[in-house]
C-alpha cells in the first residue's frame, strides 16, 4: 500500500480563508449582503471586465447567460463535445438544440474551422450562439471566434470555468484575459472546490454589455427587480419602498455572503496559485519529454491557467489503474458529451467527431493543484516512468 493518496485536484484553504468566513458568519448578512458586491467588484477588476454577476454555481452562470441572450426553445447553439456536460445542458434547460463541432488535436479546444463548416451546412440564421470552452485552462482565441460570430450574427458565451487568469495575445499584441468582455458577450466561471478559486460552490458571469448585465441581475433573483418600474397593475401612488415588479421568469441563483467571503479571500491568492500551477506543468513536461506521452500544446501567445495537466497515452486504462493502485487518483476529462446516453436521443453517434473521440481514448489528467508537494509530484513522475519502463 502506498503512503500517498494524491487526488487529481483539491482546494487549498488557509487560515485567512477561514477567518473571512467566520467574520461573515458573525455579521448581519449571510446572504444578499455586502460580501457579494465586494466579490463581484474585485473579480471584475481581476479579469478586466466592466461587470460581474455572482451566482450559485458555474452551471447557473451558463444557464443565465443563455437566458439573458434570449436563447429559447428550438434555437440552435454550437459547442465542443469535450467539456463537462453542464456546458451543453445549459442550452437544453431552455429547450435549445445542441450541435457539436470537433476539437483541435493539439490544444483540445473547439476547432473554429469545424465550427464555420457546421454553420455553412445550415440555412442562414440557423444558429444563435457559440459556446467555446477554455479547456483544461487553455484559452480559446475569442478574437477569432468574435469575428466568426459577427459574420453570422451569433452570440458568444465563453465557458472559462477552467481558466481564470488565462489569456491569449491578440492581433495587436495585447494580452486578452479570459472573460474580460472584449470579445465574448458573456463568460462563465466556476468556484467549485477543485477550481482555481474555491468557494464551496459558486459561479460568476462577466460581461461588458450593460443590457446583458441588467438582465442577469434580475434573472438570478426570480426575475424580480426594483428598476424600470412600470406600474401596469398597481397604483403607483399607493406603493412604497417595498414595491417591486417581476418582468421575466427568473431563478433563485443567488450566491451567499459566506461563499462570496471565501471566494474573495481565495481571489487574493489567485496569481500565486497560477505561478505554482505553471511550475508543476513545466516539471511534468520536462520529465515526460522522452516518454510516449503527448501533452497539451504550449504556446507563448496562450497563457494556460492549468486547471488540468492533461496527457495523452496509448494505454490509458492500464496507466489509470496502475496509478490508482499506487495511491495516485488521476482522472478522465471527459467522456465526449455527444456519446452520453441523454444526447444519443438526438442522433449523435460514435464516429461523428473523430478527433474528440481519439482524445477521449487516450486522455488522463494528472494531479495539478497549488498545494501539491514537490515530493508528491516526484512520486507521480516516478510512477508514470515506471509504468512505461
Amino acid at each position: 500500500m502506498s503512503k500517498y493518496k494524491i487526488p487529481y485536484g483539491r482546494q487549498q484553504i488557509t487560515q485567512d480563508d477561514i477567518d473571512a468566513v467566520v467574520e461573515t458568519l458573525q455579521s448581519d448578512f449571510l446572504t444578499q449582503g455586502p460580501r457579494i458586491d465586494e466579490f463581484e467588484t474585485n473579480f471584475a477588476q481581476y479579469i478586466g471586465s466592466k461587470y460581474a454577476v455572482a451566482v450559485s454555481n458555474g452551471t447557473a452562470a451558463l444557464h443565465l447567460s443563455l437566458l439573458a441572450m434570449g436563447i429559447k426553445n428550438n434555437d440552435n447553439i454550437i459547442t465542443t463535445p469535450i467539456t463537462f456536460a453542464a456546458t451543453a445542458n445549459a442550452a437544453r434547460y431552455l429547450g435549445a438544440n445542441v450541435y457539436f463541432a470537433d476539437i483541435e488535436k493539439d490544444t483540445f479546444v473547439l476547432d473554429i474551422n469545424k465550427v464555420e463548416e457546421l454553420i455553412l451546412s445550415k440555412p442562414k440564421g440557423f444558429f444563435k450562439a457559440i459556446l467555446p470552452v477554455d479547456f483544461g485552462g487553455y484559452p480559446v482565441n475569442t478574437q477569432e471566434f468574435r469575428k466568426l460570430a459577427d459574420k453570422y450574427n451569433l452570440f458568444i458565451l465563453e465557458d472559462a470555468c477552467h481558466a481564470p487568469g488565462a489569456y491569449f495575445v491578440d492581433d495587436k499584441k495585447n494580452k486578452q484575459k479570459a472573460g474580460n468582455g472584449v470579445f465574448a458577450h458573456t463568460t462563465a466561471f466556476s468556484f467549485h472546490p477543485v477550481k482555481h478559486i474555491a468557494a464551496g460552490e459558486g459561479g460568476m458571469i462577466t460581461t461588458n454589455n450593460e443590457n446583458l448585465y441588467k438582465k442577469l441581475l434580475a434573472l438570478r433573483t426570480h426575475g424580480i427587480s426594483k428598476e424600470n418600474m412600470q406600474y401596469k397593475v398597481l397604483d403607483k401612488n399607493k406603493q412604497g419602498a417595498w414595491y417591486y415588479e417581476m418582468h421575466d421568469l427568473g431563478y433563485n441563483y443567488r450566491i451567499t455572503d459566506i461563499q462570496a467571503a471565501l471566494g474573495n479571500s481565495q481571489l487574493k491568492k489567485a496569481d500565486k496559485g497560477l505561478e505554482r500551477r505553471h511550475k508543476i506543468a513545466r516539471k511534468y513536461t520536462e520529465a515526460f519529454k522522452n516518454l510516449p506521452i503527448k501533452v497539451q500544446k504550449q504556446d507563448k501567445n496562450f497563457y494556460n491557467a492549468y486547471h488540468l495537466f492533461i496527457i495523452l497515452v496509448e494505454k490509458r486504462k492500464e496507466l489509470y489503474e496502475y496509478l490508482r493502485k499506487n495511491g495516485i487518483f488521476a482522472q478522465i476529462h471527459y467522456i465526449p458529451v455527444h456519446l452520453l446516453d441523454y444526447y444519443q436521443q438526438f442522433g449523435w453517434k460514435k464516429g461523428d467527431f473523430p478527433v474528440a473521440e481519439d482524445y477521449y481514448e487516450k486522455t488522463l489528467s494528472l494531479p495539478m493543484y497549488p498545494s501539491l508537494k514537490e515530493e508528491e509530484q516526484d512520486y507521480v513522475i516516478n510512477k508514470v516512468r515506471a509504468f512505461f519502463e
